[in-house]
């Protein structure tokens, strides 16, 4: 398992995840729902801690247990991938799993998270030399050139 990224913080607390909601402020895509808050003086990461952090959520709606943790992996990921080198410092961001993120192509369902990032203004454009390597094509589930998944899972086709 991958060392959670140091530049991006979690809200753990209902109280944070509350907040967040409270605001009132959120994109709604086909693959996720993104809530945004701006740090102010009664929540604010502590001194030393990342200018972001972020809240992972998925219902029951969203299927049995096993769907739900594959949903919030992939959030976890896809906010990895962004939010790190794209989002707007000093904001608490909470992803919602829908019924069709476990499922959704990868490509799109990172899509959303970009365009509900510009849809709410939060969106920074970095320089490529900033960028991490693979940002959208490099994720889990990505498809890879031969027509398969990229994550390690096999599914060779058998005999022509």
């Amino acid at each position: 398992m991958a060392a959670p990224d140091p530049r991006v913080g979690r809200l753990k607390r209902r109280p944070e995840f509350l907040a967040v909601a409270g605001t009132r402020r959120k994109h709604v895509a086909p693959g996720l729902i993104l809530q945004v808050r701006r740090h102010d003086e009664r929540q604010r990461p502590a001194p030393g801690e990342p200018p972001i952090r972020l809240g992972l959520t998925a219902s029951r709606k969203v299927g049995n247990a096993v769907v739900r943790n594959r949903a919030r992996r992939r959030l976890r990921e896809a906010a990895r991938q962004i939010l790190t080198a794209h989002a707007a410092p000093g904001h608490d961001f909470v992803l919602v799993a829908r019924a069709a993120t476990a499922e959704r192509p990868w490509t799109e369902l990172v899509g959303d998270l970009i365009a509900a990032l510009k849809r709410l203004g939060l969106w920074r454009d970095v320089s490529k030399s900033e960028a991490p390597r693979n940002e959208v094509n490099g994720g889990p589930n990505a498809v890879t050139s031969n027509g398969g998944t990229g994550n390690g899972s096999g599914g060779g086709e058998v005999g022509a």
